[in-house]
């Protein structure tokens, strides 16, 4: 294992050291974070999320708090979502887009009062985006960053594990809900929620003294469901179909072309970041679509992350913007954001580093 020191430019988790002692092989930075991504065994970690419960250190999902008297104002002028019917104790999963209706960040919004709000975010700062408008804008709120830090237990016996520690009213969570609690005297937010479709929580440790302890309880708890390490960086979240926001995005790509329109309100105020340009794109109708990828040949191809080309009738008609083998489907699939006048069905050539390769078009997602 190579030695970490964090800095001011990179820094660890509460949860880091527990993710060395299950094993950490392979880790990537996130919001100038380290961000463990594997084990040592992807397949283990694969099925571990589709049959059991996966535990991860998801520490680098940063929060942006806003607390004060214009703090909903605030969380409204960076969600391109409505959020006046968002209540005390729901989370929402929103939109945030530049100008130019740019999505640049797809973070949960967590309403814990009036005045007190959460971004769980994706990779960006947008610290920098809500500091500014509150400068701009005169607004009353204050920006931070609280000693907040996200653990995750998903899979299909999450909720068991999750349950078997903090009792049986977890279970009436709804998605995205959330409430306080706490586990042997450690703060937490438990919240219905996780970057997989197999079901889940993520733990908001509020006391980053007591990363490993928190690790560990679970850990224990989590024994008879065969509960171990894992990190969001499978297969699974292709095949559910799960959007990377600056993975599976560009510098020009709106939330219409992802499959995030059901998540953007055109009739949110006129101040919203980005509305004019989506309520125009949406006029309009986007040039661009998302759909699968399901490659030739049945032998793993190299891991894509690199935006290949791909090619109808030898002209270049979008990219493939990730791509995977899949255990369940037995095939290599990827996402293609392509020219609307591509669809399902169709069958295209990529370009990848070990030469062409012809895919059909699907729908999403892929299970």
């Amino acid at each position: 294992m190579v030695a970490v020191f964090p800095t001011a430019r990179l820094r660890t988790s509460p949860f880091y050291d527990s993710a060395v002692a299950e094993g950490m092989t392979a880790a990537s930075i996130y919001n100038r974070m380290i961000m463990p991504t594997s084990y040592g065994d992807p397949e283990a970690e694969y099925w571990r999320i589709i049959e059991g419960v996966s535990q991860w250190d998801v520490g680098v999902e940063r929060q942006v708090q806003l607390k004060g008297r214009d703090a909903g104002r605030l969380a409204q002028i960076l969600a391109a979502r409505d959020l006046s019917r968002c209540k005390h104790g729901q989370g929402k999963y929103v939109p945030i887009c530049n100008h130019r209706g740019t999505v640049f960040n797809d973070p949960i919004l967590l309403k814990h009062s009036d005045d007190l709000y959460w971004f769980s975010i994706a990779d960006n700062d947008l610290w920098l985006w809500a500091n500014a408008i509150v400068a701009e804008r005169g607004l009353d709120v204050e920006v931070s960053e609280p000693d907040v830090s996200p653990m995750a237990l998903q899979g299909p016996k999450a909720e068991d594990v999750v349950a078997s520690v903090l009792g049986d009213w977890v279970r009436e969570l709804k998605y995205f809900w959330f409430r306080d609690s706490e586990i042997e005297g450690i703060p937490i937010t438990v919240q219905r929620s996780g970057w997989s479709k197999q079901g889940g929580f993520e733990i908001y440790l509020k006391d980053g003294t007591k990363g490993t302890q928190l690790w560990n309880i679970f850990k224990e708890a989590g024994q008879p469901y065969g509960i171990g390490p894992g990190a969001p960086a499978t297969a699974e979240r292709t095949e559910s179909g799960l959007v990377s926001v600056g993975g599976d995005t560009d510098a020009d790509t709106n939330p219409f072309e992802v499959r995030m329109g059901s998540y953007v309100s055109l009739d949110v105020p006129d101040d919203t970041l980005g509305i004019a340009a989506l309520r125009r794109i949406a006029s309009e109708g986007p040039k661009r679509h998302q759909l699968g990828l399901i490659l030739e040949g049945s032998t793993p191809e190299p891991l894509g992350f690199s935006w290949e080309d791909i090619r109808v009738n030898g002209k270049t008609a979008g990219h493939m913007t990730n791509c995977v083998w899949s255990p369940r489907m037995k095939a290599n699939i990827g996402y293609a954001l392509i020219g609307v006048e591509q669809q399902a069905g169709g069958t295209v050539e990529i370009d990848r580093k070990s030469g062409p390769c012809a895919a059909r078009l699907v729908e999403l997602p892929f299970l």
